[in-house]
């Protein structure tokens, strides 16, 4: 059981192997105690076995064991699994790197090791012997998950996590807010989940399509959902990174809040959260009314996230209102501002200057440096490469997700069965050759790329199912770009990678994962006469 993904650094084989028995001990030494508590639930539900507490195993009372322990000596993340004849020792350069030894030992087990109750009371659970060294490339390597289009319940949040977990992969963007719906309580403004949380209908499909889902859609996370949430993503050492976006993407604050809106412009109390997709043209006045009330919901926000940088959006924001605007081009030239888009610098540098003063770091998307970044700010560069490569070498912090190689959302086959068709074709192979560093970044700008996320936009993915369906395998190839040392993308070994895939479609399956099958979807994942938006032809590289 050798076929690990994502693909480990170094793996050495040798004759035999570590049994374990109802017998078998596990044993945790300071700052493994957490990868120990999640050992013992999971394997402890998938084998049946106690896993007792016990001293390090020596091989030399005849109860083949595991250990864990932190090694300063390895680096931030890295481990070392040692399985010989006196049992497996996973050694972690921190705790984080203890989890993920642990996460390639359940690999290790077999896909039965991933179920949540013993499927075959009398089956052997064994590890090979060997050894195994691995570190991760990047430190920032992330899923995003767009809750606002379609809302995930929370136990499909947590769930989401453990598949992350399960594939090494640390950082959870959280997309929060958007015009189609609000899913956090913010309990200073009650009203944004109150109304903006819910929708009375639902486009199904591509915006061009005819279908509507004429029944409500919505749900929020409470505060206490959230702690939860970020509990439990920190127990796996992943970061929560929440997503509040301005100032466009915000009817759904509005119809709430209709004083957010251009009053002057439209009669926003006739807005209600939106029920389609696209570009909206409804976005945030600029006034300092915004801004207090947004900061007091980012005050709640800091509360509930404790994690270092905190995104903004940015994105997307239709300039016509502020143009219509005689309030905004009056705020215009009292700010000395040359135009609507430097207004819109003006916005997100609030928001980085308010955000870094509470030690925290502004993250959006790489729209957000037109006009210029501060010099904390980091981007989220979706538009292919060349607003990453711009931050780069600018000095910013950037993490790669550009849409023509990472949006998971993105169609997986040309066939005409493949539901609800958006953008291009991405397959496995296109999603396993991504490579997230520009090659015409120095060194040193090199260094400001701190990873690669994949995004996952719902709009067309009405629940779990359909989520799973686009998000898997592709996860999987993501997920060794991310962690794994690979060679240039042309040079990647892509049947070895769909080889060690065929054992990782039996972890899915005892995982419980609706994936989309190499051979095309299943019946039941079909979406016939449902309109989508495919793109035909090659994406641009760049």
């Amino acid at each position: 059981m050798t076929e690990l993904i994502p693909a480990p650094r170094a793996l050495t084989a040798a004759p035999g192997e570590v049994r374990l028995t109802a017998r078998s001990r596990l044993h945790a030494g300071p700052g493994a105690e957490g990868a120990e508590r999640w050992l013992r639930t999971a394997l402890g539900q998938a084998t049946g076995l106690p896993l007792r507490e016990g001293r390090e195993p020596d091989g030399t009372d005849g109860t083949d064991g595991i250990a864990l322990r932190v090694d300063g000596r390895l680096g931030p993340e890295a481990y070392r699994l040692v399985s010989d004849a006196r049992g497996v020792l996973v050694e972690g350069g921190d705790a984080a790197g203890v989890f993920w030894g642990a996460q390639t030992l359940r690999q290790l087990l077999g896909p039965d090791a991933h179920r949540r109750a013993p499927v075959r009371r009398d089956r052997t659970w064994a590890v090979p012997h060997l050894t195994i060294e691995d570190a991760p490339r990047f430190r920032w390597r992330g899923l995003m998950l767009d809750v606002a289009r379609h809302f995930m319940p929370k136990d499909g949040v947590l769930r989401y996590l453990d598949l992350m977990a399960a594939h090494k992969l640390n950082v959870f963007h959280f997309h929060l807010t958007d015009d189609q719906g609000w899913r956090v309580e913010i309990r200073r403004h009650p009203r944004l989940t109150e109304v903006g949380a819910w929708r009375a209908r639902t486009k199904f499909g591509h915006r061009a399509s005819p279908l509507w889902d004429e029944k409500p859609h919505g749900g929020h996370y409470t505060q206490d959902d959230i702690r939860e949430i970020v509990a439990y993503a920190a127990e796996r050492h992943i970061t929560v990174v929440p997503e509040i976006d301005v100032p466009g993407h915000s009817q759904a604050a509005i119809a709430a809040y209709p004083e957010l809106g251009n009053t002057d412009v439209i009669d926003t109390t006739a807005l209600s959260v939106w029920d389609t997709w696209g570009v909206n043209p409804n976005v945030l006045a600029p006034t300092d009314n915004t801004l207090r009330f947004y900061e007091e919901v980012f005050e709640e926000v800091l509360d509930l996230f404790p994690s270092e940088f905190v995104h903004i959006g940015g994105d997307e924001c239709p300039k016509e209102q502020w143009r219509s605007s005689p309030a905004v081009q009056a705020r215009i030239a009292e700010l000395g501002l040359a135009d609507e888009d430097a207004l819109q610098s003006w916005f997100v540098r609030h928001f980085d200057t308010w955000l870094s003063a509470r030690g925290r770091r502004l993250i959006g998307w790489d729209e957000i440096l037109e006009g210029g970044l501060a010099d904390g700010a980091a981007v989220s560069s979706w538009r292919g490469y060349a607003g990453g490569t711009a931050a780069a070498r600018a000095g910013h912090d950037v993490v790669m997700c550009p849409e023509q190689h990472v949006y998971l959302d993105h169609r997986q086959d040309g066939g005409p069965d493949e539901p609800v068709p958006i953008g291009w074709v991405r397959t496995l192979e296109d999603v396993y050759r991504f490579e997230p560093v520009p090659p015409e970044l120095t060194p040193a700008q090199e260094a400001h790329v701190i990873g690669t996320q994949a995004n996952v936009w719902t709009e067309a993915m009405e629940d779990t199912a359909r989520v799973d369906y686009q998000v898997f395998p592709r996860l999987a190839a993501f997920a060794e770009v991310a962690w794994s040392a690979l060679p240039a993308p042309a040079e990647r070994d892509f049947a070895d990678f769909e080889r060690r895939t065929v054992a990782h479609y039996a972890r899915l399956d005892a995982l419980g994962v609706a994936y989309r099958p190499p051979g095309g979807p299943r019946p039941w994942q079909r979406r016939p006469g449902v309109l989508g938006r495919p793109i035909e032809g090659p994406p641009p590289h760049r």
